[in-house]
Order: C-alpha cells, then structure tokens, then sequence
C-alpha cells in the first residue's frame, strides 16, 4: 500500500485557477459573531499517485509543472462580455449550438468528404476545447462519444452542456476520417495513416491535405485538445490516457480526465497530438476498446473523462470527480507469442494478472497435444490483449503494464473476475436517463367493446360461410 510520505504528492491536485471574473466565495469585510469556540475543519480528498517511473523522469516532470506559469489570459475575463465564434466564415453566436459541414478536401471535381463539426459557444468567455474522435476509421469509441454528448440529455436547456451555462467554446468532430469510416478501414483512401501526416501540406498527398486542412481551419487555435481512440484491428484497449506529462497543460488535462491509468509517452511524429503539444496545446489521447466494435463500458469512461474535464476548466458547471488513486507509468512490456498457431486468451483487456500465472496458450491443429503457455512476467495490468487468434511467432498478444512497487494498491479495485474497475466505467449512463413524460387521462369506452371491433366484424369473414364473423381481440 502507498504511504502518506512516499506517495502522496502535494502539487498533484491542486485546483485549476478559475478565469478572471469568476463568481467565488468571498471573505466578509465585516466581522462575524463568534459563535463557537470550534472551528469546522474542511476535509480534502486525495489522490494517491502510484509513480510507476524512474526518479530521473519524475524530477522532470515536476520541475516542468514548477515552472509552469498557469496565468488567465486576457480573452478568458468574463467581466469584458463573449463575442461571436467563427469557423471557416460561419458564425457562431453566444449561447449557440451550430453543426457546420467542413469539407476534408477543397476540390470542385469528385469527393470532397464533408464532415459535420459542432460548435457549442457559451455565453460567457472561456477557453476552446477541441474534442476529436475517428481519426482513425474503424475506431468507433470516439464517434460514439461524441454523439452522446451532442445528444438532448446533454445539451437540453439545463442539461450539463446547456450553452446557456457554457463558459468558453467546445468544438467537436466525432469523425475525422470519414472515407475511412464509411469503408470500415483505418487508414485514408490513399492507404495512409491520418495521424502521421500533421500538421500536414496543401499541396501534398491526399491525406497530408486533408490534415492541413482540418489543423488550420479546425484544431490550431484551440486550448485544449481531447482526441478519443481505440485500439487497432485484431486487439482491445483498457480504458487509459497517454499524455506527454512534462508539457504542463497536457499534464492537467490528463490527470482531470479522472480515470486512474495515465501513461506518460511522448507523441509519435505526425501525430495530432505531437503538433498540438508544439504548438502550446494541452493535448491528451485517450484509448479504449477496439477497432469494428462499441464497447460500451470504453465509451462511458471516455463521457466521463470529456465532462471531468470540461469542468476542472470551468467550461461547464460542477466538480469533476477524482479517482481514489492515479497509477502515473512511463514503461510498459509488450508479451508476444513465442510459436505460431491458434491464440487463446485466458485474460481480456483490464485484467490483473500475477507474476508467472498463465494469461494464453498457443496451439497449431497440425501438431495436436502440444501447446506453449505466455507468461506473466511480473505482477501488472493487461492494458491491451490480442482478440485475433491467429497468430505467428513473434505477434503480440498482450501489452503489459508491470506494478513493481503498487500491485496490493491495484489489488484494492479489482471485482471477483480480477478485472480492474476504472473509475467512471459503472455510473449510469447520462444519456440512457429516462425523461419524465405528462400524461393525459381521458375517460370513455372503446364503440364495439374493443380498439378494433368495428374493423374486425367488417373485415373478418367466414371462409366457409362468407359471412362476417366477430372476433376477440
């Protein structure tokens, strides 16, 4: 278990400063009666961080978050007033919902792609969030999230995104790669990766245009980027954020996410994420799930965290929720199958396995009763199985996350399966809520004695007789 000294760190939560203008409670230039001796003491809720990395690159992180200098921008003053928002010369006004069509390509011959972003822009100033999902096409967690949040039972008048309430603008796009989504693929019609190709070209191949073009008209003026994945063809993903956390605004947003798995990586090159962190973004990635499929529990954290997060910033109203712990990892292990064959997984995504307990075997039809075992090779978590069983010597099966120092804190929120409950993943869904309906009683009885009597004794006849012939309902 975490010790108070060891573990907990007094820069991890502090609160984030709320813009210029804000209405907080404020001390009373005149003195109160006193009452009671007692003075009520206000409990604090902490997080304990799991640090699953070495000193070296924790000392950098903390150094960055000290230099950091976290001041409000002249822009966020709620005091001066909100102004209208434009993207691509459409106008958005204070307390407007608008969903604009943006065409990935700009031609006026064949397929330009057009794409549907929705603006939500409040009525009182803030800063912008840019929420992106289906960067990669058949990743479908993202365009899941992000319909749900467009949905009534969140943007109805007094609902949580009501932009009535909002402070600031979130813009999202549930699905960037639209060629490959409505071709269940992965990759752009030209067979390349969209998020290798940022900030991309406007002469350069397809996809590399269609990166320039969503990186300057869409995400580059943004404050704060949210970009929802799943996991590729073939495996699944634990719900997790990857964040570069010695970039300080990547940092915050990551850890206000709420969700307990963080892992410091630094973003690939071409990466919507890498461009964004260049560009002063706070820009985290979130995973969960897998490629052609809706895991319903991966979209129900990714809610979650996108609401965390819109409130630590101020942009909407409520305190986010916390996690009882964060495990903050920089190193992870990747176990593959030794022989080829046929995979079975005894473990699945989110699972806490045990330091030499069996989590697959491999076996090949053409050599029946031999069968080779992969093997923990410590005490971890199951960030990412394999769901393809075919598989050859060399395949990965598996993304291990080792818990060399906190297994027994993990051990604490795992269910009777050993699968690690993530923080979020069991509330009831905000946009399954039942809405309340007025119903309106109205007394009488049915002509005939029943809904359709007079339609059956009209139409139902005696085949035999050709006579009509009443029927019960």
């Amino acid at each position: 278990m975490l010790s108070a000294d060891s573990d907990e760190d007094p820069d991890e939560d502090k609160p984030v400063k709320a813009p210029k203008g804000v209405e907080t409670a404020k001390k009373s230039s005149k003195k109160a009666p006193i009452k009671s001796k007692k003075k009520k003491t206000r409990v604090k809720k902490t997080v304990r961080v799991a640090h699953e990395m070495s000193a070296d690159r924790r000392k950098e992180i903390k150094q960055a978050l000290k230099e950091h200098d976290a001041g409000i921008r002249d822009e966020w003053d709620r005091s001066s007033g909100q102004k209208s928002h434009t993207v691509m010369r459409k106008r958005v006004k204070p307390g407007q919902m608008r969903t604009i069509m943006v065409d990935l390509l700009e031609v006026d011959l064949g397929e330009s792609w057009p794409v549907p972003v929705t603006i939500i822009h409040g009525r009182r100033p803030g800063p912008t969030v840019t929420i992106t999902g289906g960067i990669h096409g058949d990743e479908l967690t993202g365009p899941s999230a992000c319909t749900h949040i467009l949905s009534n039972s969140m943007t109805d008048p007094g609902r949580p995104l009501d932009p009535d309430h909002v402070a600031g603008t979130i813009r999202l796009i549930p699905v960037m790669n639209l060629p490959g989504y409505r071709n269940k693929s992965r990759y752009f019609p030209d067979g390349r990766d969209l998020n290798r190709e940022f900030p991309g070209k406007a002469k350069g191949n397809t996809t590399s245009r269609v990166a320039h073009r969503m990186w300057n008209n869409i995400i580059k003026d943004t404050d704060y980027l949210i970009d929802l994945h799943s996991a590729a063809k073939g495996r699944s993903n634990m719900p997790q954020v990857r964040a570069n956390l010695a970039d300080p605004p990547s940092n915050i947003i990551a850890k206000a996410f709420g969700i307990e798995v963080i892992l410091d990586s630094k973003p690939p090159k071409g990466s919507l994420r890498r461009c964004a962190m260049e560009e002063g973004i706070g820009a985290m990635t979130y995973e969960g799930g897998g490629a052609d499929n809706l895991d319903h529990e991966a979209v129900q954290v990714a809610v979650h965290g996108v609401l965390n997060i819109l409130r630590s910033l101020h942009v909407i109203p409520g305190n986010p929720s916390r996690p009882r712990f964060r495990i903050l990892a920089s190193g992870s292990t990747w176990l593959r199958a030794a022989e080829g064959g046929l995979l079975d997984m005894y473990v699945g995504a989110s699972s806490f396995v045990e330091s030499g307990e069996v989590v697959a075997t491999v076996s090949d039809p053409a050599t029946p009763g031999l069968t080779i075992d992969v093997i923990a090779p410590g005490d971890g978590l199951m960030i990412c199985t394999a769901t393809n069983p075919h598989v050859t010597a060399g395949t990965p099966v598996g993304h291990f996350l080792p818990l060399e120092k906190h297994s027994e804190l993990v051990r604490t929120q795992v269910d009777e399966n050993m699968m690690f409950v993530v923080s979020g993943s069991t509330e009831e869904p905000v946009w399954r809520e039942e809405v309340d309906v007025d119903e309106i009683s109205l007394e009488g009885e049915w002509s005939g004695g029943s809904v359709d009597a007079e339609w059956q004794h009209a139409f139902t006849g005696d085949s035999e007789s050709g006579e009509a012939t009443p029927r019960n309902d």
